[in-house]
């Protein structure tokens, strides 16, 4: 554990695969996963003690994923333990001790990540009446209420609304750095505190909703740099209160069935009709040209603060393409 420590003070704070540094979160959960990882092989996996990272060998990671295999983890999961067990292999000079899922004898629907939605994960879909339910949490607290509507307005993350600024954020067209043909408000909101891996991303206050949201907002938060948790709190406390006050009004998977998260799905969905003028393909949408599928799976990705366009997949369903002329019917990818 020793040498562990040693290698994690050395090289945590890098990624996997690029020449850049990773986010606090991912260095916390990489270092808890290791630390885990060798305590288990002596705790579940048989190890009578757990072995020096340097000798770790196959025989260990076989042990382990077949913990895994028994706890039945989720294929994403599967997937992010190994990308740790590479990154440390890495550190040690062993590029591609780490094989692929199959080697360790883990089955395709294992380890394959289901990327595209296979059903709709919004509040409308489960029959929510988002606005009555959404003016109920802001009257009992008008500090996750704010940040409900900032999540219902711009496809926000929970971080990302938690954190928002209301009254800091908004800026000019010209300041976003956006090509003059791609402007499509004077004003946007930046998004860059809790954003993922840091990615910032400028929304323009385009719709009557997304104004409304940010009006909101700004009349909670008290200060022009104030953010939209409760200022008593610190960010930790914050979001422990924000998941308290969602539980106590249903918005639980086992309660309404339905989570914030999947107000962010509304949003996105929303984006989508706004751009393609069509439902996507989880709601059961016709099929689009590639061209006019593409542009609206870009402006998905954009709003929720992805690089690829694929990962719109998540919140529209696997795409849909037309046919040919000469051909019937539709295609999916």
């Amino acid at each position: 554990m020793h040498v562990l420590e040693v290698l994690l003070k050395l090289f945590n704070q890098q990624h996997t695969a690029r020449m850049k540094t990773v986010s606090y979160k991912t260095r916390q959960e990489r270092a808890d996963f290791l630390r885990r990882f060798f305590r288990d092989l002596s705790k579940r996996a048989g190890f009578k003690t757990p072995p020096d990272p340097r000798n770790l060998g196959q025989k260990h990671i076989h042990a382990m994923v077949q913990v895994w295999r028994e706890d039945k983890l989720k294929p994403a999961t599967i997937q992010t333990y190994l990308s740790f067990l590479r990154g440390l292999a890495k550190w040690m000079g062993k590029n591609g001790f780490i094989r692929s899922p199959a080697y360790y004898g883990l089955e395709i629907e294992e380890y394959q990540r289901h990327e595209a939605a296979e059903r709709d994960k919004s509040w409308s879909a489960q029959g929510v009446d988002i606005e009555a339910l959404i003016d109920k949490i802001c009257a009992y607290d008008p500090y996750v209420g704010a940040s409900l509507r900032l999540i219902r307005a711009f496809g926000l993350r929970r971080k990302e609304s938690v954190m928002l600024r209301p009254n800091a954020c908004i800026v000019p067209f010209e300041a976003t750095g956006l090509e003059e043909s791609e402007k499509q408000a004077d004003r946007y909101v930046w998004i860059r505190q809790g954003a993922k891996n840091g990615r910032q991303r400028f929304v323009p206050l385009s719709t009557p909703q997304r104004v409304a949201a940010i009006e909101y907002a700004q009349s909670v938060a008290v200060g022009p740099d104030a953010h939209m948790g409760d200022p008593n709190f610190d960010l930790k406390k914050n979001i422990r209160h924000f998941n308290y006050v969602l539980e106590k009004f249903g918005i639980t998977a086992s309660g309404l069935g339905i989570t914030a998260h999947g107000l962010r799905h509304e949003a996105l969905i929303d984006e989508y009709v706004a751009s393609s003028g069509q439902q996507p393909p989880v709601r059961g949408g016709s099929a689009l040209t590639p061209e006019v599928e593409a542009s609206a799976r870009r402006a998905v990705a954009r709003l929720a603060g992805h690089q690829r366009k694929r990962a719109a997949s998540a919140y529209l369903g696997a795409m849909m393409f037309r046919k040919p002329k000469d051909g019937a019917g539709a295609t999916a990818e």
